[in-house]
C-alpha cells in the first residue's frame, strides 16, 4: 500500500479519451488489450494531482502482481482498511479516488466495487480485461454502477504527440514543409496503426508483435473465455473479416462457403463468434442504416479491425488498400467522438460509407476516398452523397480524401476534407 501510494507518476503520452461524469457511478476504462488502459489510468491520476489533490488521497492499485494470486474478495476490504489507516483524514471528509486495475482477476469483486460506491466517498475507476472477464463485461458486471469510457489504439493526433510532432496550431496556418511532413506521417500512421507498443517499430517486429496481440484475443477471451468446439472455423472467420477489411460480410454467404467445403456449422454459431470478436474489440461491424429491422438483419455488415496496422497481417491482395485503411481511420475516429455509425444504401444503389450521428443530434453523411482526381471515381461519390441526402435532409455532406482534385469543382452542399486535415479536427458537423 505504501509503495503504491509513493510509486513516482510515469510519463505517458496523453490520451484523448472521453471520461464521463455521473454522480454515484464508478468509471470501467475498458478497450482491447495493449490499447493504454492502464496508461489512461495514471493519466487521470496525474491530472488529479496536477489539480492539487494530494498524492495521499489516491490509489492506483493493479491486481496482476502474482503475490495476489490468491486473493479473495473477503481480502478486498483490507485494500480499503488499509488506505483510511495510512490516511485517516480522508475517510468521509474529503473524497479520495480508488484506480483498480485487473480487478475482475478477484473473484466477486462487483459487490466490493458497488458497496464502496453506497458506503465510502469516493470516485471509483476499474479496468480490466482477461479470460475470466473481458473488457466490456467489467461495465456490464456493475448492474448499472459504471459509465463506459473506451481506450482504442492511438489516433492520429496521438500518434503525432507521442512522436514529438503533434501541430501546435490550425492545420490551416501550417507551411509547405510542415504539410508534406503531416502527408508522411499520415501515410506511415494508416500503415503501421496505432497501439502504441507498435510505434517505431521495424516492420518484421511491428507484425510479431500485433500479431500475439491477435493470437491472444482470439485463445483467452474468446475460445478458452467461451469453451469454443470449432476453434478452427474462428480462425477461418477472422481472416475473412481481417483479410476484407472494411468490407461488406454476410453470416449467410460464409455459412454457404463452409458448408460447401464440409464443414457442419450453424448460422447461431456463427454469429456468435462475430459477438465475441466484437466483445473483445477485435474488430467492429456497422448494421445498414434503416428503420427496418428486417432489412438490417438480411443486409450484410460492413467489419472494421481495431487497428489499421492488423490490417497487412491478412491481406492477400498484395495491395496497399489505403482507402480501406484510411476509411477505418475516419470510422474510429467518429466512435472516438462518440458518434453511432451506420453505412447507407442509397435508392440509386450508391454505398455511402458513414451516416454519422453525434451524442447532439447533428447528422453527417460521409464519403472516404482516397484518391479523386479521377473524374468519374469523384462523380460516383458525389452522387452517392446527393441521393443518400435524399434520404437524410439534415445531414451534411462531406468527402473526406488524401489529396485536392485537380481542376474539380464540387456542389456547394458537399465539404471537400482533406483527411490529415479531417482526422486532426473530426468534425461531425459542418464547419
Amino acid at each position: 500500500m505504501i509503495d503504491a501510494q509513493a510509486a513516482t507518476l510515469p510519463v505517458l503520452t496523453r490520451r484523448n479519451v472521453w471520461l464521463p461524469s455521473v454522480k454515484g457511478k464508478a468509471t470501467a476504462v475498458i478497450g482491447m488489450r495493449r490499447a493504454g488502459k492502464t496508461s489512461l489510468l495514471w493519466q487521470i491520476l496525474a491530472d488529479r494531482h496536477a489539480l492539487g489533490t494530494p498524492r495521499a488521497g489516491m490509489l492506483y492499485f493493479s491486481f496482476e502482481d502474482e503475490r495476489l494470486a490468491d486473493m479473495r474478495v473477503q481480502d478486498l476490504d483490507l485494500l480499503v482498511e488499509s488506505f483510511y489507516q495510512l490516511n485517516p483524514e480522508w475517510r468521509d471528509a474529503r473524497r479520495a479516488s480508488f484506480f483498480l486495475d485487473e480487478i475482475q482477476l478477484v473473484p466477486g469483486w462487483e459487490l466490493f466495487a458497488r458497496r464502496l460506491l453506497d458506503s465510502e466517498n469516493m470516485d471509483l475507476f476499474l479496468s480490466g480485461s482477461s479470460a475470466r472477464l473481458l473488457s466490456r463485461e467489467v461495465a456490464t458486471s456493475m448492474r448499472g454502477r459504471a459509465m463506459e469510457a473506451v481506450v482504442f489504439p492511438f489516433s492520429f493526433r496521438e500518434t503525432l504527440r507521442h512522436a514529438g510532432r503533434e501541430p501546435d496550431k490550425p492545420t490551416g496556418r501550417l507551411t509547405k514543409a510542415q504539410r508534406s511532413q503531416l502527408g508522411k506521417d499520415l501515410a506511415q500512421y494508416l500503415h503501421n496503426g496505432g497501439f502504441p507498443e507498435a510505434q517505431g517499430l521495424d516492420t518484421r517486429n511491428r507484425f510479431e508483435l500485433l500479431r500475439t496481440y491477435v493470437d491472444v484475443v482470439l485463445l483467452r477471451d474468446v475460445v478458452e473465455r467461451h469453451n469454443l468446439s470449432q476453434p478452427q472455423v474462428l480462425h477461418w472467420m477472422v481472416r475473412q473479416l481481417l483479410g476484407n477489411a472494411a468490407g461488406s460480410f454476410s453470416i449467410n454467404k460464409f455459412h454457404g462457403d463452409l458448408k460447401s467445403r464440409g464443414v457442419a456449422v450453424g448460422k447461431d454459431t456463427l454469429h456468435s463468434y462475430l459477438a465475441h470478436l466484437e466483445d473483445a474489440f477485435l474488430l467492429c461491424s456497422l448494421e445498414l442504416a434503416t428503420d427496418s429491422e428486417r432489412r438490417r438483419q438480411v443486409n450484410p455488415r460492413k467489419v472494421y479491425p481495431v487497428d489499421t496496422g492488423l490490417m497487412a497481417l491478412f491481406d492477400r491482395s498484395g495491395k496497399a488498400n489505403v482507402g480501406h485503411r484510411l476509411e477505418t481511420a475516419v470510422l474510429h475516429e467518429l466512435q472516438r467522438a462518440g458518434a453511432q455509425v451506420n453505412y447507407v444504401l442509397t435508392p440509386g444503389g450508391f454505398e455511402v460509407d458513414f451516416l454519422a450521428r453525434d451524442p447532439s443530434g447533428a447528422q453527417a453523411l460521409i464519403q472516404v476516398c482516397a484518391e479523386l482526381d479521377n473524374p468519374d471515381t469523384l462523380a460516383r461519390e458525389v452522387r452517392a452523397l446527393q441521393d443518400a441526402a435524399t434520404l437524410w435532409p439534415g445531414a451534411v455532406l462531406q468527402l473526406v480524401t488524401l489529396n485536392p482534385p485537380k481542376n474539380a469543382v464540387l456542389p456547394p452542399e458537399i465539404q471537400l476534407h482533406l483527411a490529415g486535415d479531417w482526422l486532426l479536427s473530426a468534425p461531425v458537423r459542418g464547419s
